[in-house]
């Protein structure tokens, strides 16, 4: 989804914006003029997007959204454009600020006709049927209104957001617009950035309308961004014993590859040393790729003592397995009292085992949805249905930084006080074998340099979707392997002016 750069640091759930709303307009700007602010933001991006379209039609249901609608179509007729609103709901029915908005259309004389009527063939669409307030399957007649919206072939302009798509989840309530524009108003909410919503929005613009009284607001979630000084720079006299000793384990036999992925990450992304134990068939081919780590053949779990002995950080999981030897190896680990990163089948015999165990708030899990919903007990779709909550209870349960990848990676803990991230970047590309594996070697090396469980969390999965970005633009989304993503990682992390 492409992204444009004044997108606000703080995300606020639907009942929020609406509060902030109201207190905007308590402060003295009213909500007339509000709207009026609202339709000349998404008349100024539709004409920046399809300046030589000349016509619009506006398909209009209740409450303030329709009254944005009426207001960007008397915009368009007075720009001399051909304009035609398509009203779901009957407009004498609307109250307040819409009701004038509409009055103000119809004054224009704005061609206003009810739905269902059939959609022109040319020209851009403008969703303003439903808001913010959505909560439940979308009804008749606006299920009918959507499926025409998306069957037609044109380009789609959504107010606000998406019809059909929850604000605060990011599912489709039984069907949504999917728009190629959408402009939101007075705060950014979580449903436009996650789950679903990414597919619904298509180039997502902000406009705040009004500087926000927000004393007392707590927002829902923050936007995740890199800080300047991620890791300081390093002394003149530096060596490697100052900046950590990750040990990988894993590499079951035919899935040496993964571990592999992850140790060169932690590697070209600062851990001072790097230790893999794994299956001895995979010693000689990882180090023929990476002669600088060291790998030890554990084809008998006893043999990993001596290996945790000498390690400040581990990561746990790719290309694990599930067999008794992935067992024994992780059972010895989870006894070691030192930072973990959990990822892969290393969480799914976390999932199988009772009690669940508390893994302490200097690890990490990096669960992907359906590993998360076997740590939590329930179904991948219930995991999408509530990706925010899905990932503060990852947290509770384990008592960790917890990560749910995805669309809109999210990332809780282990600080309750502290709000959840969510990452805004990366692209489809990034579908493919071993990108876990390179987030698991990320997360390790900056642990291994002294970042706590929530701060490693959240600059890791910032880091892999910038990467996994900036290789899309060098190559392209299509065939993009995990390893591209290492040069990338390196290039933010050396970066001094962020």
């Amino acid at each position: 989804m492409p992204m444009r750069p004044e997108l606000p640091h703080h995300l606020y759930s639907a009942a929020a914006t609406r509060e902030l709303d109201a207190r905007i307009i308590a402060a003295g700007t009213p909500g007339f003029e509000l709207m009026q602010r609202a339709a000349a933001a998404v008349w100024r991006e539709l004409r920046r997007r399809w300046p030589e379209a000349r016509r619009l039609t506006v398909l209009c249901g209740s409450g303030n959204n329709a009254g944005d609608g009426y207001l960007v179509a008397q915009l368009a007729q007075r720009a001399g454009w051909q304009v035609a609103v398509l009203a779901l709901t009957p407009p004498e029915r609307l109250q307040g600020d819409a009701a004038r908005a509409w009055g103000a259309a119809r004054d224009a004389a704005v061609s206003i006709q009810p739905w269902p009527a059939s959609l022109p063939q040319e020209g851009v669409l403008l969703d303003a049927m439903l808001g913010t307030g959505l909560r439940s399957a979308v009804r008749e007649p606006f299920s009918s209104a959507i499926a025409a919206v998306n069957d037609s072939g044109l380009p789609v302009v959504a107010v606000d957001l998406p019809s059909g798509l929850n604000a605060d989840l990011g599912v489709v309530e039984g069907a949504a617009v999917r728009a190629d524009l959408t402009v939101t108003f007075i705060t950014l909410k979580p449903g436009l950035l996650t789950a679903q919503g990414p597919d619904q929005v298509g180039e997502l613009c902000f406009a705040a309308l009004a500087d926000l009284p927000v004393p007392g607001m707590a927002p829902q979630l923050e936007r995740l961004d890199l800080c300047k000084q991620l890791l300081p720079p390093r002394p003149r006299a530096a060596h490697k014993g100052m900046f950590g000793h990750v040990l990988l384990i894993g590499g079951n036999r035919g899935v040496g590859g993964a571990i592999m992925l992850a140790a060169q990450t932690a590697l070209r992304c600062g851990a001072g040393k790097v230790s893999v134990a794994t299956r001895s068939e995979h010693v000689a081919p990882l180090l023929a790729r990476c002669p600088e780590v060291m790998a030890h053949g554990v084809d008998d779990p006893a043999q990993l003592a001596p290996l945790l002995e000498q390690a400040s950080v581990l990561v746990l999981g790719p290309g694990l397995g599930r067999d008794a030897w992935a067992s024994q190896m992780l059972q010895q680990a989870l006894q070691a009292d030192l930072p973990q990163v959990l990822d892969a089948d290393a969480l799914n015999l976390i999932a199988a085992q009772a009690p669940t165990p508390r893994l302490g708030e200097r690890s990490v899990i990096t669960p992907h949805p359906a590993e998360a919903a076997r740590l939590l007990g329930c179904t991948t779709a219930l995991i999408q249905a509530d990706r925010i909550t899905a990932v503060q209870r990852l947290a509770e349960r384990f008592g960790c930084a917890a990560v749910l990848k995805g669309v809109g990676s999210l990332v809780a803990g282990p600080e309750p006080e502290r709000l959840p991230g969510l990452c805004i970047d990366g692209n489809p590309g990034m579908a493919s074998a071993g990108m876990g594996d390179v987030l698991s070697g990320l997360v390790g090396a900056l642990l291994a340099q002294q970042l706590e469980a929530g701060d490693a969390a959240r600059h890791a999965v910032l880091l892999h979707a910038l990467a996994g970005d900036r290789a899309a633009q060098q190559s392209g989304q299509l065939g993009m392997l995990a390893s591209d993503l290492i040069a990338c990682i390196r290039y933010y992390l050396n970066l001094r002016d962020i």
